[in-house]
């Protein structure tokens, strides 16, 4: 992602709002990529070759450039975060050790008669290099005032005469980052402004320098965001094809992938032929390339993440995984729901939204249901006892008796054993769910608890799906043209290509 956008006007600080028009101000302009490259068309089958390490490189270079590009675009929240070692940790300490010795040995040169100013002509160097770093090319007013101020043979001649006004050119860098930091940082200025210890006072400004960095990086970011959506198929499937370039075993799992598909399509075609009286048995059996695409892409739902995904998925990994996550608390919901109300249904079909009530039961409860520690027998058991309560607190209300223990039990022990392996109720919402993330139009019965929530899942889902097929439609049809049609020349075979 380069910057080919020059400024011709030193522009207003880094706000929304519009700045004053006074020299002090300036803004950073956008960074716009110059990827101008056309939709590439997958390489044809070609011989193994040996990989060079340089090569090796350049697919590993152009896979982080892709996945950074491909978050920032679909990730509105996609943001660099300031981090630091945790100070009781190993490395925190080590850094904590090794600064304060740095800026001990500093203070004491500065305290030396005559001071040693040469440790300090160094920061005052790498704090030029940093400012400038923030201007946009247009900007050459402040460049030259910084590049004359902070001219380090200018200032080391003068430390040889012991005539450096150090709190004066610390000052200046002040004032210079107040201009072109983000209006959050404000506060971190005026709290420097307020700093007397010199020593201190280059400490903090280096702290400040590296939020500003941050700041900076994000705000690159945000006015990416625009131009890398309008883009980012060209581009994604550009990189793609670069990294299958130097890397020709690039579509190794996705090639399995989508040859795992085909062989459950020929297995389902081939079970409904045999039910089928008067089926010709001897006939090959027709798979259609768009139907062996969308079931791969709903094994993704059910996908065990602790093996590698399809390289052509991998941008999207995270939110595949957090999709199935969220349909597994879905489903566990829906399953509670279903069970209560065809064991209880008759004491409370007059009870409005107690559907709604059972779910937010069993939302809080389920919550963390994804981590490791999470203890789900445990949750279902206190899911059970606190339905229980609620169904007998609403008979209550109307005069009616209550659960008798052995209902409460039969209830309760039902929840619990949802997630046993073939459980008739959850293998009864598992294919609803299927069919309705199949479908995604049409309302389900037995779903209307979770129809929310589902259709939320259910666009996201659809969106990663249908913009993969954009970026690697013409990959997935060089697979499946290999795979479906093998007997047929390359390039003549006529098939169906995967729906945008």
């Amino acid at each position: 992602l380069n910057d080919d956008q020059n400024s011709d006007s030193d522009s207003s600080r880094l706000s929304e709002s519009t700045a004053s028009s006074s020299d002090s101000e300036y803004s950073r302009q956008s960074f716009n990529s110059d990827s101008s490259s056309k939709p590439s068309s997958p390489a044809s089958a070609s011989p193994p070759k040996t990989i060079t390490f340089d090569e090796l490189m350049a697919a590993a270079k152009n896979l982080t450039d892709l996945t950074l590009a491909h978050e920032i675009a679909v990730n509105a929240n996609f943001c660099i975060k300031h981090e630091d070692f945790p100070r009781n940790s190993f490395a925190g300490t080590v850094k904590q050790i090794v600064h304060k010795a740095f800026w001990d040995h500093l203070e004491s040169e500065l305290n030396e008669d005559p001071p040693e100013y040469e440790h300090a002509i160094k920061l005052f160097e790498e704090i030029k290099e940093i400012l400038l770093s923030f201007l946009t090319p247009g900007a050459n007013r402040i460049q030259n005032q910084i590049c004359e101020v902070l001219d380090t043979d200018l200032i080391r001649q003068q430390a040889e005469h012991n005539a450096v006004d150090i709190h004066g050119l610390a000052n200046y860098i002040i004032n210079t980052m107040g201009k072109l930091c983000a209006p959050i940082r404000d506060n971190d200025i005026k709290q420097l402004k307020a700093t007397d210890n010199i020593v201190e006072l280059l400490r903090q400004i280096f702290h400040v320098l590296d939020l500003m960095k941050v700041d900076m990086a994000n705000y690159t970011i945000q006015n990416l965001r625009p131009y890398l959506q309008r883009n980012l198929v060209d581009y994604e499937r550009t990189k793609f094809q670069e990294i299958l370039e130097e890397t020709p075993s690039a579509l190794d799992l996705t090639t399995e992938w989508i040859k795992e598909s085909i062989e459950d399509e020929l297995s389902s075609v081939s079970d409904e032929s045999s039910s089928s009286p008067g089926a010709d048995s001897s006939s090959k059996p027709i798979i259609s390339p768009t139907l062996v695409l969308n079931n791969g892409y709903l094994k993704l739902l059910q996908w065990d993440y602790r093996k590698t995904i399809p390289e052509t998925l991998i941008t999207d990994e995270v939110r595949l995984q957090e999709l199935r996550e969220k349909l597994n608390q879905l489903k566990i919901i829906a399953c509670v729901c279903l069970i209560t109300n065809n064991m209880v249904g008759a004491a409370i079909v007059d009870v409005p939204d107690f559907a709604d009530q059972l779910k937010r039961i069993s939302v809080p409860l389920l919550e963390d249901m994804n981590k490791k520690t999470f203890d789900l027998k445990e949750a279902l058991n206190a899911i059970g006892a606190q339905i229980c309560s609620k169904v007998n607190m609403s008979l209550t209300e109307r005069g009616l008796p209550t659960l008798n223990a052995e209902m409460e039990s039969n209830l309760m022990g039902q929840i619990a054993h949802i997630t046993e392996e073939n459980n008739p109720v959850s293998s009864l919402i598992d294919k609803r769910i299927q069919f309705f993330m199949r479908s995604l139009l049409a309302l389900t019965r037995g779903l209307s608890v979770i129809q929310t929530e589902m259709e939320f899942v259910g666009s996201q889902y659809a969106s990663i799906v249908n913009f993969n097929k954009q970026v690697y439609g013409p990959f997935y049809a060089s697979i499946l043209r290999k795979l479906l049609f093998p007997e047929a020349p390359m390039g003549k075979a006529e098939m169906e290509t995967p729906p945008n």
